[in-house]
């Protein structure tokens, strides 16, 4: 495995240093590749999955063919990097980009696991993630160029125990909701801001004549 990512980076590298890459993205690739550092020495998980929009789950446990291990005994600790539904970051249109920019960050839970580390000491025990898929439609203009529909979730985690003979599993549990949000970008209308500067000009007009109506009384000279 090591020698075959070191053969893809020397593949890569020869063409970023063609493209003119600086050396700070080539040392943050060389990173990537490097599957046997010692801090990390698990094994590292990438892809898609296509899914109905039905609930369903998708679960992670230790098993090879080419090595001897007892799956029951393995430990299931695990960073989730990045998970998202809907269409991949690296996919994603310059459409797409601009548009989610434009979102509130309260309404930006497109992926509220990435970074999250799920720790696990003792044998037989493992995470279980339960992911509630909301859809969202977001419509940041009047026409159908800053509109689109992606999905945020929310998400519970617990550990759950094993018996001594079953294999412990990393399982990701979704389930859609039927309720979907929409978050809209609207602007005032001319006739807003008409009907707020004549409600300035009418109170501002109503106030002075009450603070001449009390100067008045108060400075009205008293007849002998």
């Amino acid at each position: 495995r090591k020698l075959q990512m070191d053969e893809k980076f020397k593949e890569w590298d020869k063409k970023a240093a063609t493209d003119g890459d600086s050396n700070e993205e080539r040392e943050k690739k060389r990173a990537l590749f490097q599957q046997n550092r010692p801090e990390h020495p698990a094994c590292q998980v990438s892809g898609h999955l296509m899914v109905n929009r039905v609930p369903g789950n998708f679960h992670i446990e230790a098993k090879s063919k080419n090595h001897n291990l007892n799956s029951a005994m393995t430990n299931l600790t695990h960073i989730v990097n990045h998970l998202s539904f809907g269409e991949p970051i690296e996919l994603q249109s310059r459409k797409t980009k601009r548009i989610l920019k434009q979102v509130p960050e309260e309404h930006r839970q497109f992926s509220p696991m990435d970074g999250g580390s799920y720790f696990t000491r003792d044998f037989h025990q493992a995470y279980h993630h339960y992911i509630k898929v909301v859809s969202t439609h977001l419509n940041m203009g009047s026409s159908s160029t800053n509109s689109m529909t992606t999905y945020q979730f929310l998400e519970q985690s617990q550990i759950v125990y094993y018996d001594t003979n079953n294999v412990p599993e990393a399982r990701f549990s979704y389930d859609l909701s039927p309720m979907s949000v929409v978050v809209e970008k609207g602007g005032r209308k001319w006739y807003d801001y008409l009907t707020s500067l004549c409600a300035i000009i009418g109170g501002t007009y109503t106030l002075l004549g009450m603070i001449d109506a009390v100067l008045y009384k108060v400075f009205k000279p008293k007849k002998l």
